[in-house]
């Protein structure tokens, strides 16, 4: 399948741009007042702030620090610094993958919407406005959170288009790397659960006849109208899976309570077990696969390696794909900071607008616009 063709992008270089190189002059109308904020990189007609790589370094430890719990401090830090070297070309790559779904078509409004809604369903708020006003008490602007879900959305699709549907993996790569780590799927007998949990907790008496009735009615939903259970679990249960579309993972026989693993282990893959009767609530437990002991065949984790080898191959193909949009864009770098995934550029011949005009006949040159506003994401 041939790669569309790139949008071509056309630069004009005026002599004052580099007064405004790396300020951002933001006037407020009532008290006149100028706040000048510092551009780190710009990108085509995107820049990319200071505040906003504070705000990528501070997320960025959050997120080590969720999944190294219990790695000491020196480990910790070590983690940070590691990824801290990438946090602008993360910046830097998203940027440019936004900006190719907008050249290339892409739309995705009405996922965006559907976004929302599902927040607002898993977080049971009762509308729209509901969940904008708990987004702005958190301290977030609503529209920026919009923007930051739509630029997600618009990442994911161009991804998906331009670099995961050119992978291509086959039954015989499978078997292949099934021959090769057949050491990894020898496993004992165990079972991957995912739950929809409806809470009693806290919930007076006289509410428990009708949450049961809730649980043995979202049984019924999977069990006779065929709606999926993940997708119920994320909408409707009141555990923390819930976001995870229920997912509790994988379990042996001996991890899991006998009177649960009695249950459980008599189902195959897709069934359900009862409305179970717990202290805080009623549970549904799905069994989504099953494993018998010994070495697995190669029909049951063919998935499992396909995801295995698409990821080894994604890697790789992402840089290159997103080398080739950088060399066909403007990227300009403070001094002090450094793009990882930086390509030799070719250099950018600076001319007047007049000459342009001159000569109509010639190539567009590249053009920057003096006053590149900042892309909104809409």
């Amino acid at each position: 399948m041939k790669q569309p063709p790139m949008k071509q992008h056309r630069w004009l270089i005026f002599p004052l741009l580099l007064f405004f190189a790396f300020s951002a002059v933001r006037v407020n109308a009532q008290t006149k007042s100028v706040v000048v904020e510092e551009i780190v990189a710009r990108v085509n007609n995107d820049i990319i702030t200071q505040h906003e790589l504070q705000q990528a370094r501070e997320a960025l430890e959050g997120e080590v620090k969720q999944s190294c719990q219990k790695c000491t401090p020196e480990q910790l830090q070590q983690e940070i610094a590691e990824k801290d070297k990438n946090v602008l070309r993360d910046l830097i790559d998203q940027s440019l993958l936004v900006q190719r779904a907008k050249d290339t078509g892409i739309n995705v409004d009405t996922d965006v919407i559907k976004r929302l809604d599902d927040i607002r369903q898993q977080y049971k708020l009762p509308s729209m406005e509901a969940l904008e006003t708990e987004v702005n008490k958190s301290g977030q602007n609503f529209e920026d959170f919009k923007t930051q879900i739509r630029n997600q959305l618009l990442t994911q699709e161009v991804i998906r288009k331009e670099v995961g549907s050119k992978i291509i993996i086959s039954h015989e790569d499978v078997v292949k790397y099934y021959n090769e780590h057949k050491q990894d799927f020898v496993r004992p007998a165990s079972v991957e659960l995912r739950e929809i949990f409806v809470s009693t907790e806290g919930k007076p008496a006289a509410d428990i006849p009708a949450l049961r009735k809730k649980a043995e009615n979202l049984r019924e939903r999977v069990l006779n109208n065929g709606d999926d259970f993940g997708e119920l679990a994320k909408h409707y249960s009141d555990s923390s899976t819930a976001k995870q579309s229920g997912d509790l993972g994988l379990f042996e026989r001996g991890q899991l309570d006998p009177n649960i693993a009695k249950k459980v282990f008599a189902l195959n893959a897709g069934q359900m077990t009862d409305v179970i009767d717990t202290k805080t609530g009623f549970e549904i437990l799905q069994v989504q696969q099953r494993y018998d002991s010994g070495l697995q065949p190669v029909e049951k984790v063919e998935p499992e390696i396909t995801d295995r080898l698409y990821q080894e191959k994604m890697g790789p193909q992402m840089r290159t794909y997103l080398a080739t949009l950088r060399k066909d864009s403007y990227l300009k770098i403070r001094p002090g900071y450094t793009d990882t995934a930086a390509v030799k550029m070719d250099p950018i011949q600076e001319v007047s607008a007049a000459s342009e005009k001159a000569d109509t006949k010639k190539k567009p040159g590249r053009r920057f616009f003096l006053f590149p506003k900042k892309n909104s994401g809409t």
